[in-house]
């Protein structure tokens, strides 16, 4: 089971990005894949919390920057020509933690 949890959560981290940059935004799918990347920068706000890392842990509503009211916000970068791919690189990321917490 922790073969699959782990494929899963760092297939939405790190593969499904690169799929949706290649299809979706052809022309930069370079820039797209980076910036996707970095927004995995919202990780940080696991400093705050102790232990830092937890296995056991479910990060959605535990960490300030995994909650519902910010995926909210992220789904509503979506919207906007400007902010829909770092909105699809949060959006991504929140949903990858969230399938951590149903194992």
């Amino acid at each position: 089971m922790e073969v699959v949890k782990f494929s899963v959560h760092y297939g939405l981290h790190f593969v499904f990005p690169a799929i949706i940059a290649i299809v979706f935004f052809k022309d930069q799918w370079k820039k797209a894949y980076v910036v996707m990347l970095v927004t995995m920068l919202i990780d940080l706000d696991h400093l705050l919390a102790n232990p830092i890392f937890d296995p056991e842990r479910c990060s959605i509503n535990f960490h300030p920057l995994h909650t519902y009211y910010m995926f909210i916000i992220y789904v509503g970068l979506l919207f906007f020509k400007k902010t829909r791919v770092v909105g699809i690189g949060l959006t991504l990321h929140l949903i990858a933690d969230f399938i951590d917490c149903l194992f």
